[in-house]
């Protein structure tokens, strides 16, 4: 079988990092679908959804290529985070995250353009935030680190500091489950490792 392109259909550069880390240089093709056109109350649900929207405003543009889709957001306490619109509500939000846990949600989508097939699945991790002194909160969203994230943390740069520990996957909680990418995949019949680079 040949090997397709794989294509990014995100602006994330934390999903492309985790990619080209694993030896996958993608295409990177942000959608420009409109996000808040879709209203869902299960997260799960949500996060599947637009990942799969985002991947298919992509896939048009290409006649053989494997397109993924992403989207994350954070559950807690029964509401649904995404990224926070500026550092008044990332401060607000850290203030009810500092000492608490939250499941961070991931959707997947794949479609493979020659096979017209779509995989949907999503990822969940439970995620374990540190206390928090007002100042850390107050430093940490002055790097404007917490503006560009789902959830408004990064785990994989300042926001390390702060998240105790995760149950589930890693990568999931940075933009996109590695493991589960791996099984999609599987499923379409491909071997992740014909895409190392």
């Amino acid at each position: 079988m040949k090997i397709p392109p794989f294509v990014l259909a995100s602006a994330s550069p934390a999903r492309r990092r985790l990619l080209q880390t694993v030896g996958i240089e993608p295409i990177v093709k942000p959608s420009d679908f409109d996000e808040s056109q879709i209203e869902l109350s299960e997260p799960a649900e949500l996060v599947k959804t637009l990942a799969q929207y985002k991947a298919q405003t992509v896939a048009p543009q290409f006649e053989s290529a494997l397109i993924m889709g992403c989207d994350s957001v954070l559950s807690m306490n029964g509401e649904i985070y995404g990224k926070p619109a500026d550092t008044s509500e990332a401060i607000a939000r850290w203030q009810i995250m500092q000492g608490n846990f939250g499941d961070l949600y991931t959707g997947h989508a794949l479609i493979d353009v020659e096979q017209n097939r779509t995989l949907v699945k999503s990822q969940v991790t439970r995620v374990y935030f540190a206390q928090m002194s007002d100042r850390a909160i107050l430093a940490y969203v002055a790097t404007g680190e917490p503006l560009k994230c789902a959830g408004a943390f990064a785990i994989e740069g300042f926001g390390s500091f702060f998240v105790e520990k995760i149950e589930g996957c890693h990568t999931n909680v940075i933009g996109l489950s590695l493991p589960l990418l791996r099984h999609m995949l599987e499923e379409l019949e491909y071997d992740v490792t014909d895409f190392w680079q």
